[in-house]
């Protein structure tokens, strides 16, 4: 255990170190994404979904006056399926293909490697740092991405606010909540905290990431895709979560060996965007999205000549994606770009 007796570490530098420690990281040394893993995402349920997102991206090309380089980012690619299926959706638009430059960010070696066994195109490429982009045009897509980003979080205690921590106590893990100064949380966060505001989660790196991107789409044109769950509220709320074999497991269990996440909360990026001089924002469902973009149609394509068993699969996968009892609310899809793209395809 990297923490020593008696000693205690801030929230956000505990998640990093379980999740992204370079020898024992939960993202740099498994897979851990579908069945046998921890949790599934929307690419690994259906293909349509990934189908969905290459013609949004060709739509939106279309949009900016088809740039004949155009860089097309996915941050974080998992196992790699979601950049997959859009590569071999992209086959059949030639103009488009030959003009986007494909570019995953991915921090974790072990899924870098995943990636690149079964993702077999030329014009592909991996990168480290967000630096590395030309300066060309540029569309960031992030699926499931912002929700695994270490946060820190605030509660309010009478007129005090405190942060979390991580202590180990006799070598058990507990939380524990040390007094912060208000000036100082508000620094952080980089705003001012509303007075009925008694809860903050709040992802320093998030939002790092943000101004980075922001910089980029605003000096060389572009825009941000965000696919992830969570809500559009005001209020705050500790929504911090781990999960083992797709099941919910104590956050301070199996250390190195689940996951940790938490849902965005969409109303504080909107406002963080809009600080970053990006004033176009788009914000609905992953259901709204997806039915906008046609993905009732196109199953109906794909499976009208199939037989009932395979038919049914697709629309069990696709329920999956859309019905507002699983994936179809809680994800929402946020867009981000310059005004004058003047862009809502899916909105």
């Amino acid at each position: 255990m990297f923490l020593k007796n008696n000693s205690k570490i801030p929230l956000d530098k505990f998640i990093n170190k379980v999740l992204y420690d370079k020898g024992k990281g939960y993202y740099m040394n498994s897979n851990p994404i579908g069945r046998k893993g921890d949790f599934i995402t929307s690419p690994n349920i259906s293909i349509m979904f990934s189908e969905m997102i290459a013609i949004w991206l060709i739509s939106f090309w279309e949009k900016i006056g088809c740039p004949k380089n155009i860089n097309i980012i996915e941050l974080g690619a998992g196992n790699g399926e979601m950049m997959l299926q859009i590569l071999k959706t992209v086959e059949k638009f030639n103009k488009f293909k030959s003009s986007s430059n494909f570019i995953i960010y991915e921090k974790s070696p072990y899924l870098k490697k995943l990636q690149k066994n079964k993702i077999k195109f030329e014009n592909i490429k991996w990168i480290n740092n967000l630096k590395k982009i030309s300066k060309t045009p540029s569309i960031f897509i992030a699926n499931e991405f912002f929700d695994a980003l270490p946060v820190k979080q605030f509660v309010k205690k009478g007129n005090n606010w405190h942060e979390k921590y991580v202590v180990n106590k006799n070598k058990s893990l507990e939380f524990f909540e040390k007094k912060i100064k208000t000036e100082l949380v508000e620094k952080l966060i980089k705003q001012k905290i509303p007075n009925n505001q008694k809860f903050i989660e709040y992802s320093p790196l998030a939002n790092e990431k943000l101004s980075k991107i922001s910089k980029i789409i605003i000096k060389n044109n572009g825009g941000l895709l965000i696919i992830d769950y969570g809500y559009n509220s005001k209020k705050m709320f500790d929504t911090l979560q781990s999960v083992k074999k797709h099941k919910k497991n104590n956050l301070l269990e199996n250390i190195y060996k689940a996951d940790i996440t938490h849902l965005i909360n969409f109303n504080f990026f909107k406002q963080k965007i809009r600080n970053l001089e990006i004033s176009s924002i788009n914000l609905t469902t992953q259901r709204k999205f997806l039915l906008k973009m046609g993905i009732l149609e196109r199953a109906e394509i794909i499976s009208k000549n199939m037989p009932f068993s395979k038919k049914s699969d697709i629309y069990f996968r696709l329920k999956r994606l859309i019905d507002k009892k699983q994936m179809g609310t809680i994800f929402k899809v946020l867009f981000a770009t310059n005004k004058k793209n003047n862009f809502n395809l899916g909105f």
